[in-house]
């Protein structure tokens, strides 16, 4: 009895890999620079835009490649109130993001779901780059200037002298990004999460069993596109400016690239493919900033020869078989 009640249990093999990232991400940045605390915020951003493509991908076999108009809408959001209405509390531009995110995926999700596989992608890519287009050349959404909508401050929480610096302002990202993983986990583990898995394996199957395959991505398309508007939303507050260029490509390639390398289907893989990509980033730009393209190309390149299921999902099986293999 005793021999058995040794090993730890399997729950919290399972789980300690979670408890050790969130012990990380909480305690570490206490003790950061401001300049790093700024690249953990810019992770944890990224790792929610790459975790809602997750969701319609990794879960519904959806590869959209124009998940950054949802990221565009939610950074516009905040900027408009603004820039152009002089409207900063949270309280309003949270609800207001995610509205016009939400809506904005509804529209576009109509158009984009009338098809599937490689010219869903095609479709999506098209959209997104419409909207950089419309962004891009619409006057009323720049400031004076500028190419974009300049100035932005922190959010304001409507509480009398009460501001947040870096720290604060990272540590409001890390609730919002705590936030957005345990909602998405739950609903990849609800039933509704469950029939999108079918529907990736078998979709003509599920069919048969009498769903709606079609409203359930479509329904997923919506919700993925809600949590990338959060992202956009912080990724303005966290930079200060918006600009058309977030409903580019770029920013729909790397979200592509984070959930490919870190592991699909997974959410924790987007989050270690979010710490990745956005290391790679920093650091190739400092050394050869005119080549941090071709860095990220190669290790792209590598990752699909040697790591194919991920590089989260490959550090998940390893810690889990270091950890039974452990024998008190």
């Amino acid at each position: 009895m005793g021999a058995a009640a040794n090993p730890p249990p399997e729950r919290f093999l399972h789980q300690s890999i979670y408890f050790i990232s969130a012990v990380v991400f909480v305690v570490v940045p206490l003790f950061l620079p401001a300049y790093t605390q700024s690249l953990m915020t810019k992770i944890l951003i990224y790792a929610i835009f790459a975790m809602s493509l997750d969701l319609i991908y990794g879960y519904a076999g959806l590869p959209s490649l124009g998940h950054a108009a949802y990221f565009g809408f939610g950074a516009y959001s905040v900027g408009v109130l603004m820039v152009k209405f002089d409207i900063t509390s949270f309280w309003i531009a949270a609800p207001v993001t995610l509205l016009l995110s939400g809506l904005a995926a509804a529209v576009l999700g109509i158009v984009a779901l009338r098809v599937s596989g490689i010219y869903f992608l095609l479709v999506t890519f098209a959209l997104g780059q419409l909207l950089f287009s419309v962004a891009w050349k619409w006057d009323w959404l720049s400031s004076y200037g500028v190419e974009g909508l300049a100035g932005l401050s922190k959010p304001d929480f409507g509480v009398p002298s009460f501001s947040l610096d870096s720290t604060g302002f990272y540590y409001f990202v890390l609730l919002i990004a705590a936030i957005c993983l345990v909602a998405m986990r739950r609903l990849i583990t609800s039933p509704f999460g469950l029939a999108l898995q079918g529907i990736r394996e078998r979709e003509l199957r599920m069919r048969v069993l009498g769903y709606n395959t079609w409203a359930c991505k479509y329904t997923a398309f919506v919700i993925a596109g809600m949590f990338a508007g959060v992202a956009g939303m912080l990724f303005a507050y966290h930079r200060g400016i918006v600009l058309a260029s977030y409903f580019d490509i770029k920013y729909s390639a790397l979200a592509f690239l984070m959930v490919i390398i870190g592991g699909t289907g997974t959410l924790f893989g987007a989050i270690v493919g979010a710490v990745v990509i956005s290391l790679l980033e920093y650091y190739a730009s400092l050394i050869t900033p005119d080549r941090w393209p071709l860095v990220l190309g190669a290790v792209f390149v590598l990752a699909g020869m040697y790591a194919r299921a991920g590089l989260g999902v490959i550090a998940f099986r390893l810690w889990e078989r270091a950890l039974l293999r452990w024998k008190p």
